[in-house]
C-alpha cells in the first residue's frame, strides 16, 4: 500500500492531505475506493478536484489495462516447449516442459526421478543446442553419468563435449548456498552461463526437498519462510527469463520419510502418496508428476515406471503413463550402442 502524501500529484497539497487523513483515508487505495462524492462533502472540498487527483492516482498506482487476447498473443510468443526426450513424459507434459512454469517431480526412493532429471539435462543440452543450468544438492551427479547418456545419443567424442560444457553444474549443501545461488543467477547468471550459442532454457534443482526438509517443522518460522524464498525466486527467474524449471522432490508413505528428497510424497489418510514439503509449497509447481516403480513378475531390477500427473493447468489430473529409465540410455545410432545403466542410476 502506498501512503498519501503532500506532493505526490498534483492537488494533493499539505491541507488537502490533512483533511483527507482526519476522514481516515490514508492511503492511494482507500482514496481510489472511496466514494468520491461522500468525500468531498466529508473534507470540504471540491468534487471536480479530488475527482481529478483520484484519476492522477489512479494512472500513477494502477497497471495498465490488457485485454485476454493481449496476454494470449504474448504467451504464445514467449512460451517454449521443451522436450523431455521421452514420448511418454512428453504426451503427460502436453508436448514437454514449459518455459516460465516450475515442473516439480516427486516419488519415493527409486522411483527415477534423478535420472528423468539427467536424461532431461542431456537431452536439452545434445538435441535442443541450449544450455541447462543443473543445481545439486545431494551430490548424486556426476559428468560420467551425463556422458554415459549422450554417449547414447551420439558416437561423436566432440559433440559429446560440446552438450557437457552446455550443462553448468552447481552444488550447494544448505538452503542459503541454494537461495545466493537462484538469486545470482537472476541476477546476470543466467546469461553468463549461456555457452555454445545456445541460451540457458532448463533450470532444474535436484533436489528441492533435500534442503528444505529438514528445516520445516518446530515451533520456529524461519524454514517457512526461506521454503518461500526458494519459491518466489524459483518462480521469478522462470517468468522473467523465460526457462523451464524442474524440481525433485521425494515422497512419504504411511507417515515414514523416505531417506532422500528431492520432492518427497506424504502419506494421505486414504494411504495414498502425497507430495511432500506441505501446501504452502503445493501452490508453488505449475505441474507436478508423480514417479513410482512399475513391479514385473520375476523381474528383480525392473526400470519400468509409471509416471502419474497429479497436478496441471492443462491436462486431467490422474492420467497415467508408463515409460521406460533406460530410454536415455538406448543408443539413437543403433542397437549396437544400447547402454544399460548400474541399479545406482534409477534413483
Amino acid at each position: 500500500m502506498v501512503v498519501l502524501r503532500d506532493g505526490m500529484c498534483p492537488g494533493l497539497d499539505e491541507e488537502l492531505t490533512r483533511e483527507l487523513r482526519a476522514a481516515h483515508i490514508e492511503t492511494v487505495e482507500d482514496l481510489v475506493t472511496s466514494d468520491i462524492e461522500e468525500l468531498a462533502q466529508k473534507c470540504s472540498v471540491s468534487y471536480k478536484a479530488l475527482f481529478a487527483v483520484r484519476r492522477v492516482l489512479l494512472a500513477q498506482h494502477t497497471a495498465f489495462p490488457v485485454s485476454g487476447a493481449d496476454l494470449y498473443e504474448e504467451l504464445l510468443s514467449s512460451t517454449a516447449i521443451l522436450s523431455t526426450g521421452n514420448p511418454s513424459l512428453d504426451k503427460l507434459l502436453d508436448s514437454g516442459l514449459y518455459t516460465g512454469e516450475i515442473t516439480e517431480l516427486s516419488g519415493g526412493p527409486g522411483s527415477g526421478k534423478s535420472q528423468v532429471c539427467f536424461g532431461v539435462a542431456a537431452h536439452i543440452s545434445y538435441q535442443l543446442k541450449q544450455s541447462v543450468i543443473y543445481v545439486d544438492t545431494t551430490g548424486g551427479l556426476s559428468a560420467s553419468r551425463l556422458l554415459q547418456m549422450l554417449q547414447a545419443e551420439s558416437s561423436n567424442a566432440e559433440e559429446q563435449m560440446e552438450a557437457l560444457q552446455r550443462i553448468r553444474i552447481f552444488r550447494v549443501f544448505d538452503i542459503f548456498s541454494l537461495l545466493s545461488c537462484l538469486y545470482n543467477l537472476r541476477c546476470g547468471g543466467l546469461q553468463q552461463a549461456s555457452v555454445g550459442g545456445g541460451s540457458v532454457k532448463a533450470v532444474i534443482v535436484d533436489s528441492v526437498s533435500a534442503i528444505i526438509a529438514p528445516i520445516l517443522g518446530g515451533k520456529q518460522n524461519e524454514g517457512m519462510s526461506l521454503m518461500i524464498q526458494v519459491a518466489g525466486v524459483l518462480k521469478t527467474m522462470a517468468k522473467d527469463f523465460n526457462v523451464a524449471a524442474l524440481g525433485k522432490t521425494l515422497t512419504e508413505h504411511n507417515g515414514s520419510w523416505c531417506p532422500q528428497v528431492t520432492n518427497y510424497v506424504t502419506g494421505s489418510g486414504s494411504g495414498e502418496a502425497q507430495a511432500g514439503l506441505g501446501l504452502s509449497w503445493s501452490h508453488v509447481p505449475r505441474t507436478r508428476i508423480l514417479l513410482e516403480r512399475t513391479e514385473r513378475p520375476g523381474s528383480a531390477h525392473c526400470s519400468l515406471r509409471t509416471a502419474t500427473l497429479i497436478k496441471s493447468s492443462r491436462q486431467p489430473c490422474h492420467i497415467t503413463e508408463e515409460f521406460d529409465l533406460q530410454w536415455w540410455s538406448r543408443s539413437k545410432e543403433g542397437s549396437s550402442g544400447k547402454r544399460k545403466l548400474d541399479e545406482s542410476d534409477s534413483c
